[in-house]
């Protein structure tokens, strides 16, 4: 299952599926990306935000998931890394090996940690890194400042 870095023509996809996302988690109302956005953020003339997509084999024409993430940087570890902004896979191709394929070409990208959050309820996701290996971060609690 191929996994590699999005192109120009993917936004339209990427974008539709940040909104699929948003609607399985329950907040669709509250995403404002779409392809002029997309775009701009992964395109635009100071790229704020990197995307792999994945598509099943045989399948090139759809994106079926994606993973979002921009670099981070940790002093105390003294080492590059990797927000994970979105993991997303298509429901009709979850259980298929792409979200671990996409993780895999994230981890494949910096020798730093890769971190993310997951949405207080997400079960199944929270069960899926954990079979991965990862595992929650105790002890920090995640301040928003808008």
């Amino acid at each position: 299952m191929p996994v590699r870095d999005a192109r120009p023509g993917d936004v339209a996809e990427i974008a539709a599926m940040v909104r699929e996302h948003a609607d399985h988690e329950g907040a669709l109302e509250q995403c404002r990306f779409d392809a002029g956005a997309g775009r701009a953020a992964l395109f635009g003339p100071s790229p704020a935000l990197r995307a792999l997509v994945a598509h099943p084999e045989g399948e090139a024409e759809r994106p079926a998931g994606f993973a979002l993430w921009y670099p981070t940087f940790s002093t105390w570890a003294a080492t590059a890394g990797i927000w994970l902004e979105d993991l997303y896979v298509r429901p009709e191709h979850r259980r298929s090996g792409l979200g671990r394929e996409l993780l895999a070409a994230l981890r494949a990208t910096t020798p730093g940690r890769i971190e993310w959050d997951v949405k207080h309820g997400n079960d199944d996701a929270a069960a899926f890194y954990r079979r991965l290996g990862a595992a929650p971060v105790e002890g920090w609690t995640k301040y928003r400042w808008v």
